[in-house]
């Protein structure tokens, strides 16, 4: 059963407290006012979600994540998603240059920023002050703490797996939610999510299509960051889709 639909995504509850997430070929920027269908993006933000989600657990950092069932789709486990966005910043750049004009696009920052921003396509999800989830009674002081904890910990392994690679991990969007009382982090981490540059500082994500590269364009360099990644190694099979 569809349970939601939004610009890159559909998620079918399957039972039992799984779900499938099914990744599209569509890819969308500025809220949606650029739009392009991709033929083979679904499955590549698909496999490079499903290896990243592997990396933070094997690195003790829960995700709703069980296992790549194949082609754009990912088995996940069911969540009480929270309202908020979770970006966490490496360097200066995007939206951070125009509230801070002072710093040099791509200076890195002394420490990773975190950032919290409430998940609402009408209001243009805006950057809000932990106060203001806390007063609004969408999270508590303890689950802030916990949210930066997780965010903080899953920057400190994505960064040194792209600094091996060769590659600088400039900033990047989570969602995180509860499964069985626990926060988690949810919904994907692909090019769609994230900020990287190689060596020569050529964006491997949706950066490319926001300044105007063609869908064709993004295709390949979503491509180059799949391969950097690898494939995933939990492909479902019967036992796990029961586990």
């Amino acid at each position: 059963m569809l349970v939601y639909e939004g610009k890159a995504k559909k998620l079918y509850d399957l039972g039992n407290g799984t779900a499938r997430l099914v990744f599209k070929d569509e890819v969308t920027a500025f809220n949606g006012a650029r739009r392009e269908v991709v033929s083979g993006k679904g499955v590549l933000s698909a496999k490079t979600s499903s290896r990243l989600f592997e990396v933070l657990e094997d690195n003790g950092i829960p995700t709703h994540y069980i296992c790549y069932e194949g082609g754009a789709s990912v088995r996940v486990r069911l969540a009480k998603v929270i309202p908020l966005e979770v970006i966490v910043r490496n360097y200066a750049y995007g939206s951070m240059l125009k509230r801070m004009p002072p710093l040099k696009k791509l200076a890195r920052l002394s420490k990773p920023i975190v950032e919290l921003h409430f998940k609402n396509d009408e209001a243009g999800d805006p950057l809000i002050l932990p106060e203001d989830a806390i007063e609004a009674k969408i999270i508590d002081w303890s689950v802030w703490d916990e949210i930066k904890s997780l965010a903080l910990k899953a920057n400190s392994v994505l960064t040194n797996l792209f600094e091996k690679k060769g590659l600088k991990l400039i900033d990047f969007k989570i969602e995180v939610g509860w499964v069985d009382s626990r926060l988690v982090v949810i919904d994907e981490i692909s090019g769609d999510t994230i900020r990287v540059i190689d060596e020569k500082g050529e964006h491997l994500d949706k950066e490319l299509f926001r300044k105007g590269a063609s869908g064709k364009q993004l295709l390949e360099a979503y491509k180059r960051l799949q391969t950097i990644v690898g494939e995933p190694e939990r492909v479902c099979s019967d036992a796990s889709l029961q586990s």
